[in-house]
């Protein structure tokens, strides 16, 4: 029992000094991991990506990966940015940025920590133009910028038991690379660990900010969300509080808040 109580009071313990804010919004979080460790993590697990799914990466001079290639340029800049000017920029400074569309027909995009984007050409015909192609990267974008993968990896961590300390090598702990390949869906995992209501809608009011600082109007972030909305209205989908994600309802409305803020970063 001493034993016990005293494990508990150690991991408490762990848990109380690795509670930190998101730099960009002041949200409290659960942070157990630094970008010394999960960075390496992401750079292996982007190229096992790729190398995997080789013959459906769209080349350079493919018109679809061009479009998005140059739109995600404009993005990355927008966000160097935004971090300088905000004394972020130690956040970023080991990012290693890198865009590739993939040939699949799932409407899916996302971002690594460390600026690895992957766009799949399934959800190209939803976004439809270059503002609602800047939606979706700069909300995938934005996931990594708030360190949303090292918290849903912290979080997960602790459910599994996976100890962690200062300079521990991370990417050579087979369970949490594992942790962080299910995050992405590397490797085809059962299924994909998700992030929270609230890491959504955080990545929502930064990816506005960022489209718009990149010259797309913020409030074309609205007409991409009912295209989305539309396109899966077929799809079978939990209630919203059985969801790890907010109700396409709920995610306009509360885009409708953030559009102001996020306007007064727009320039033509």
């Amino acid at each position: 029992m001493k034993k016990l109580l005293l494990t508990a009071s150690v991991a408490g313990l762990l848990l109380f000094n690795s509670c930190s804010t998101v730099p960009l919004t002041g949200r409290s979080r659960l942070n157990l991991v630094s970008n010394d460790q999960v960075l390496p993590m992401a750079f292996q697990a982007y190229s096992e990506f790729l190398t995997e799914n080789k013959t459906t990466v769209l080349p350079a001079s493919n018109a679809q990966a061009l479009k998005v290639k140059t739109i995600g340029s404009r993005l990355i800049s927008a966000v160097q940015t935004y971090m300088n000017n905000n004394n972020y920029g130690n956040l970023i400074q080991d990012y290693k940025w890198e865009v590739n569309v993939v040939q699949n027909n799932e409407k899916n995009a996302w971002c690594m920590p460390g600026g690895k984007i992957v766009v799949y050409t399934g959800i190209l015909p939803v976004t439809q133009d270059d503002a609602g192609l800047a939606t979706v990267m700069g909300h995938e974008i934005a996931h990594a910028i708030a360190g949303h993968s090292a918290e849903r990896m912290s979080q997960e961590m602790v459910a599994q038991g996976i100890g962690t300390a200062g300079g521990v090598a991370l990417s050579k702990n087979p369970r949490a690379q594992s942790t962080f390949n299910t995050l992405y869906g590397v490797g085809a995992p059962i299924a994909m660990l998700k992030y929270s209501r609230n890491q959504e809608l955080e990545a929502d009011r930064l990816g506005l900010i960022f489209m718009a600082m990149a010259g797309y109007n913020p409030q074309s972030s609205v007409s991409f969300w009912n295209r989305m909305s539309s396109a899966s209205a077929n799809a079978q989908k939990p209630a919203e509080f059985l969801s790890t994600h907010p109700s396409d309802a709920t995610r306009i409305a509360q885009i409708q808040k953030y559009l102001p803020e996020a306007q007064q970063y727009y320039k033509k």
